[in-house]
């Protein structure tokens, strides 16, 4: 048996782990976008909101940051049939990283909320703006571009998260791998292809990132701050 057979790639492992992507990608893309929603709103939500709502969303997200996403993984899918809840693999797999992502997300937005000079607050009061438009046209959008970095970084992280599906039986790219590996018995071939399948999503979205923080960027702006 060769070491990289060329024929054992094309015909078994590649097709496979084609299909396998696809399936990464219809949880990892609705996840980014739901739950970086998500994730501005509960940002928002904590900084700006009355105290009953700030404790709610406080809580919510210590809860998700503190539990590991397996075990969350494991309370949606094996845990809420015992209450007569009943989710699909997909729908079990994808609440788990919109709220996972969505949490830290909302960290990277209050963070960068609470970065904004309250001077253009009361500017903004000065105006008669109301506090509904001073938040959404002065200080979200500004604050939005600064937590950029720290939601692309979790953008990264969510593709690597997007692993952990097949522990509820969601058969994504590393399941499609750990079923080939199993039937073949050549686990490092099919897990060197499937970490390159990873490996090239991560590039893609950090290029995709990259022009987005351009395309977002003040110009003049970090040369005057610098």
């Amino acid at each position: 048996m060769d070491f990289f057979d060329i024929t054992f790639l094309t015909q078994e492992v590649i097709p496979h782990l084609n299909d396998g992507i696809l399936d990464s990608l219809a949880l990892i893309i609705p996840a980014i976008l739901i739950g970086g929603s998500f994730g501005i709103l509960m940002g928002i939500v904590r900084v700006f909101a009355k105290k009953p709502l700030k404790i709610i969303a406080d809580g919510f997200v210590a809860v998700i940051r503190g539990v590991p996403l397996t075990i969350q993984l494991m309370i949606l899918y094996f845990g809420l049939p015992y209450i007569r809840i009943y989710l699909s693999p997909y729908t079990a797999a994808l609440l788990a990283f919109i709220f996972c992502t969505g949490a830290y997300q909302s960290e990277y937005i209050r963070g960068a909320l609470l970065s904004i000079k309250q001077g253009q607050i009361k500017a903004g009061q000065a105006l008669g703006m109301t506090k509904s438009q001073i938040i959404w046209s002065i200080i979200v959008p500004q604050a939005i571009r600064r937590a950029i970095p720290g939601c692309g970084n979790e953008i990264i992280y969510l593709i690597k998260y997007s692993s952990l599906a097949y522990i509820v039986t969601h058969i994504e790219l590393t399941g499609e791998a750990k079923i080939i590996a199993s039937r073949t018995f050549r686990p490092t071939e099919v897990y060197l292809v499937a970490g390159c399948y990873y490996l090239f999503l991560i590039t893609i979205a950090t290029w995709l990132l990259s022009k987005l923080e351009q395309k977002l960027s003040i110009p003049g702006f970090s040369k005057a701050n610098s």
